[in-house]
């Protein structure tokens, strides 16, 4: 393909953004692809693939060029924070009459929120969202641990019924003691904003034309913050039981074109995975926010890379400073050593 020049796209983006075009021009809708790495093998740095507030900004230049009222908005995610993702859509929301979410693969935790969020979802068989109900970190001596947030106040409920006996409270006392201050009444102000998020939205948008709005956005919100019964954060929630709730979810498979386009995007994107990207945020004009992780190796000196970096993907790296070698006859400073006498 030839040698990349300096400010140049990279076969990658190119291909990348080629099918993002062809995507906007079989839909007539703008088009923006939300995705980062955590499907891969590639080693990104700790919370980079993350839903955070930070990405509104990729947002903001992601919308910079779009004149359409209607979006179509690719998620693949792993989640993140939940008021992140809130800002987000919000955001979106005064820019486009009519969003709708694509789930090519995954779309988890907090995006699954923002897919709440659109107007309708399409999703394939393979497709999957997930439980919104909170998941909380707290610092213990073995270090951070996170659990679901109904499941602290489960433990915390139980704690108190099994140290009614006297007998019990020495083999509870190692867990109590990770309860910091505030802990029970911050997993129920998360579970709670979780669920009044996805009521909210819901029927705003999604059930907007629903007989009664309301209600049908609280038997949704109800089923993805339950913990008790899906058990697991992780969870796969498939369009059937999407569809079982209420939700207005699509077949990828009813438009041909439409799902190869989608999977196309889908894969060039796992190619710029591979080359230490962590995250997309891109439009269908080409305008993009992407986050990489340049790796240099250094010899000598502690190294200051290796850090995320924000950049277009085709950009050249970035060169580490020239390391000085210190002749073993010379000090630091270069200058010849004075021999003694």
């Amino acid at each position: 393909m030839g040698e990349v020049g300096p400010g140049e796209p990279s076969p990658v983006d190119l291909l990348r953004r080629k099918y993002l075009a062809q995507l906007a021009g079989h839909t007539n809708r703008a088009t923006i692809v939300y995705a980062t790495s955590w499907l891969d093998s590639t080693t990104a740095p700790p919370g980079s693939t993350e839903v955070v507030l930070g990405d509104v900004q990729g947002f903001m230049e992601a919308c910079s060029n779009i004149t359409e009222n209607e979006l179509d908005l690719l998620i693949t995610s792993p989640g993140g924070n939940a008021q992140a993702a809130e800002s987000i859509m919000e955001y979106l929301r005064t820019r486009f009459t009519h969003i709708r979410a694509v789930v090519p693969v995954a779309a988890m935790s907090a995006g699954t929120m923002m897919a709440l969020s659109a107007d309708e979802i399409v999703m394939g068989a393979h497709s999957q969202l997930g439980p919104i109900d909170p998941q909380i970190t707290v610092s213990t001596p073995e270090g951070p641990r996170s659990a679901p947030a109904q499941s602290i106040l489960d433990q915390f409920d139980l704690a108190k019924a099994q140290c009614a006996d006297p007998a019990n409270i020495g083999a509870w006392l190692p867990i109590l003691r990770s309860y910091l201050p505030g802990l029970i009444a911050y997993c129920n102000d998360n579970r709670a904003f979780a669920l009044q998020y996805a009521q909210r939205v819901l029927a705003a948008h999604m059930f907007k034309a629903a007989p009664d709005p309301a209600a049908s956005a609280a038997t949704a919100a109800a089923y993805f913050t339950n913990y008790t019964d899906l058990k697991s954060h992780g969870r796969r929630v498939s369009r059937d039981d999407a569809r079982n709730v209420g939700l207005v979810v699509h077949d990828l498979e009813d438009d041909h074109e439409l799902q190869d386009l989608v999977l196309s995007v889908h894969h060039t994107d796992r190619l710029a995975f591979g080359a230490g990207v962590h995250k997309i945020i891109e439009n269908h004009h080409g305008r993009s926010f992407i986050q990489a992780t340049q790796n240099v190796q250094i010899i000598a000196g502690p190294s200051q890379f290796g850090t995320p970096q924000t950049m277009p993907l085709g950009s050249p790296p970035i060169q580490p400073p020239l390391l000085r070698q210190v002749d073993p006859r010379r000090g630091q400073g270069g200058r010849p050593k004075k021999r003694g006498r």
